[in-house]
Formats: C-alpha cells, structure tokens, sequence
C-alpha cells in the first residue's frame, strides 16, 4: 500500500461499506442523534484502539490509534509500514520515512476535524443517515468544499460508553471514489494521553527511524 493511499483515511470521505441503503431519518431522529454524538464527543478528551485500515482493493493495514481532543490523533503503523499520521493540534503530517518526506494538511481540511472538534455545530455539515437500537451512522461532508469528500462515522450503542456512544470506525471516499475503510477495536476512552504521543521525527533532517 503506497503512502497516499494510506492517507486516504486522513482526506476521503467516509461512508460505512456496510451500509448499502441509506434510510431517511425524520428531523427530530436527526437532531436528537446529533446531540448524542456532540455529547459523546464532548464527553471524550483521550481515546485509544487498535485499528485495521482497509482500502477498496481489499488490502488492509493494522495499527494503534492515540487521540486526544482537540486536534490531536496518531495512527502508528505496524511492522512493514514505516510511516506515521499525526495531528498535533494545529495539522495532519503524513510523514513517509521510506522516502523521507512529510506532507502536510490543516485540520479543517480533513474529514477527521468531525472527531477531533468537539465544539463544531455538526448541524452544519453532518446527518444521521441511519439508526436503530443497536448503531448510529452519521454522515458528514462540507457542501462548499466537496474536494474534502464525504465521511461516514459508525457508533455503537453502548450504555457504559461515553454519552452511551462507542466508536467504531468509518470510512472515508475522496473525489477519485477512493474508498478507505477503518474499523476499532479494544476501545479505551478517557485515559492519560501524554501530548508528547503526538511528536515525530523529521525524517527530512534526521533520516532516522520514526518517532
């Protein structure tokens, strides 16, 4: 898997393969399943999982997940994928060490700024496409900028969870109907996160090992 296709996660929408009908919601289902994910958003300062990145060729990728809101996220790559993506509160770095470069993108010009804001009106630019007992399905997209692509965020109900909302993933498509699909696992909410975990080595002036 080359490096922009693992960026897809950070810079495609997203839209839960699972999901091969998108139901209407009525518009108070709408507004109380919003208020639910900004409360569970809201709720959540630190979150950490293992995560399986999947791309539309079927191939996959496995790694840890560090967020800490707001604007700070990590996904740390297994073995084989030397390259990290991390947030540190002001930009998303996709830094390739095989070839030593880093790119980098403004938070609000991805997808992912929907987690890693809490205090967004997602009124604005996100809707519930789906709900029943069990899950909540949340599409999001800006309709003024829609080279950002769509994002589509899967929760679980889960009472013991933060606003009784689990994380379980989404998926993201750009605008070349690039899909990226990324599932969690082993959720842990609201622990210690130091900032440091969001610190990395320029491989353009140490061409060391990630950091």
């Amino acid at each position: 898997m080359t490096a922009f296709r693992a960026l897809a996660l950070a810079a495609a929408p997203v839209a839960l393969a699972a999901v091969a009908v998108q139901m209407p919601v009525a518009a108070q289902a709408q507004a109380s399943g919003l208020a639910q994910v900004q409360a569970h958003l809201k709720a959540t300062s630190t979150m950490t999982a293992n995560f399986t990145q999947t791309d539309r060729r079927g191939q996959s990728l496995n790694g840890q997940l560090t967020l800490k809101r707001p604007g700070k996220i990590r996904f740390e790559y297994g073995r084989g994928t030397n390259m990290l993506i991390v947030g540190d509160g002001r930009a998303l770095h996709m830094i390739d060490y095989d070839v030593r470069q880093v790119s980098r993108w403004p938070i609000n010009d991805s997808p992912l700024s929907v987690l890693l804001n809490p205090d967004q009106d997602l009124g604005r630019f996100a809707r519930v496409v789906e709900e029943n007992r069990q899950a909540l399905l949340v599409e999001a997209r800006d309709p003024r900028r829609p080279e950002f692509g769509t994002i589509s965020i899967a929760f679980a109900k889960v009472p013991s969870a933060p606003a009784g909302l689990l994380l379980s993933g989404w998926t993201t498509v750009d605008a070349q109907n690039n899909r990226t699909t990324i599932r969690l696992s082993n959720q842990r909410f609201n622990v210690q996160v130091a900032d440091s975990a969001f610190r990395w080595t320029d491989p353009r002036r140490s061409g060391g090992p990630r950091g």
